[in-house]
């Protein structure tokens, strides 16, 4: 058996990051088995599905590197075999006509909700007379559910779950106006697809169970269900905004490399051992509906952060560098280009080792192509701009001056002549040195900064501190 398994987001909205981890765990899982991975695009809420949502779905995976087999199938399209399949059914035998008024329908749910039972409908139509039917009422089409007994369904990830069958309703499969519900719908699909196993969140278990018997009214093969724990905040509440659960493209926004996330969302749910930094091709290895835990996962920033810190201090440079310069042209972009990729692939090794996201090292690596602004808005450099610093920087620049062959080596040797000299540790030249030349108080080597930006510049930045004074 090929395995065969589905993304099927409805885009009303952005790409969740719930959402994102349910497509990770599917395409894992196939591409593990040497299967199918598609992804289906339930569009069928016309008011609420829109085109600039499916962009943002698709943009997503791609961005994360989950890529779908076969083209996308879109829900929409299928509707009228989703018709022709209630009719089907009508036929077997297994569904038939409702003719509840609203007002019906409604006297039904509050005795329900006063008698504590969760099935609201009393299936009065269900073997009733059709020539009983009221005129001016368009019949909905409901599903005979079992009336006894109770249904198992063998999780993957759960374990046999059972519920009595007492707790299921005859739920609807064509609504008044002619259009099939979504619980109809994802059956046609999903069989038409192919699909061998539906990997989804937990939230969607009890659809499984109406999800069981609409199968077996069809007699088609049911897939394997697996429903995976969702995932909460950091203090265990359901995950919102305020937790982390936000769009893709707010966390391409935010900074973060693909890889990270991708490696983030795995470990949530699932593990291997004590791996925490797994690649993609290890995933694909390793990766089984069997590793995944049954309680609910913590988004932790914190940890995220961490990965793609550690993501970004090993991406190779001549894949970095590209985001970078562009990164840094659309902030200042009356620079050479060419000048500014040398410079910052001088400084890149040490730059990357200290950025949590991409945006911290654009802002890290800015003072390569931007001299600082007075005052300086960084507190902790301003302060080593005082009069004694100011003093160290006057003396810096005229020793500096005098180098013919301007290197790394050349510029260490002068400033560490001068520090003990003058008996002063490095540091008290190195600060207010930094703080000149990047308007930071953190930064890669001072002595590599020097050597890269050049004399002329690494002069011109000296002079241009406040209150410097040169002859």
């Amino acid at each position: 058996m090929t395995v065969v398994t589905r993304f099927a987001p409805s885009p009303t909205g952005f790409l969740h990051i719930g959402g994102a981890r349910t497509a990770l765990f599917n395409w894992l899982f196939a591409r593990h088995h040497g299967g199918v991975y598609r992804l289906r695009i339930e569009d069928t809420d016309r008011k609420r599905s829109t085109p600039e949502a499916i962009s943002a779905i698709e943009d997503g995976l791609t961005w994360l590197g989950i890529d779908h087999d076969d083209k996308i199938v879109f829900q929409s399209h299928n509707i009228q075999r989703h018709k022709d399949a209630v009719k089907q059914l009508l036929e077997g035998g297994h569904a038939y006509r409702c003719y509840c008024s609203p007002e019906e329908l409604m006297e039904m749910r509050e005795t329900a909700r006063t008698e504590g039972r969760s099935v609201s409908y009393d299936r009065r139509w269900r073997d009733r007379d059709p020539a009983d039917a009221p005129s001016g009422i368009s019949p909905t089409i409901r599903i005979k559910m079992p009336l006894e007994g109770e249904t198992t369904i063998d999780d993957a990830v759960q374990g046999p779950v059972t519920l009595q069958n007492s707790e299921l309703d005859d739920f609807i499969l064509m609504r008044s106006d002619n259009t099939p519900t979504y619980m109809h719908s994802v059956v046609v699909d999903d069989h038409d697809m192919g699909i061998t196993h539906i990997v989804r969140g937990d939230d969607h278990l009890n659809n499984a169970f109406r999800q069981y018997h609409l199968y077996r009214a069809f007699g088609w093969d049911r897939p394997v269900f697996a429903h995976i724990p969702l995932i909460h905040g950091a203090d265990g509440q359901k995950l919102s905004k305020r937790h982390g659960a936000l769009g893709v493209d707010a966390y391409r926004d935010m900074g973060y490399i693909p890889d990270a996330i991708r490696n983030y969302l795995l470990r949530l749910g699932w593990s291997h051992g004590d791996h925490e930094i797994i690649s993609s091709k290890q995933a694909i290895e390793w990766f089984d509906l069997d590793a995944i835990g049954k309680s609910p996962s913590r988004f932790d920033f914190d940890r995220l952060e961490n990965l793609n810190s550690h993501y970004i201090a090993n991406m190779p440079d001549d894949i970095l560098i590209d985001p970078l310069v562009a990164a840094i042209l659309g902030i200042v972009p009356d620079i050479d280009e060419k000048n500014l990729r040398i410079r910052a692939l001088q400084l890149l090794e040490p730059l990357k080792k200290r950025a949590k996201n991409l945006n911290e090292l654009t802002e890290s690596a800015l003072f390569i192509a931007q001299r600082p602004n007075y005052p300086l808005e960084n507190s902790k450099a301003a302060k080593f701009l005082n009069p004694s610093g100011v003093k160290l920087l006057e003396e810096m620049h005229g020793a500096l001056n005098e180098i013919m062959d301007w290197t790394l080596n050349s510029v260490e040797e002068r400033i560490r002549v001068m520090s003990e000299a003058q008996s002063l540790g490095l540091s008290k030249f190195a600060q207010p040195l930094r703080a000149a030349l990047t308007g930071s108080n953190t930064s890669p080597g001072i002595f590599e900064i020097l050597a890269v930006l050049g004399k002329e510049e690494s002069l011109r930045r000296i002079a241009d501190v406040p209150n410097v004074n040169l002859p």
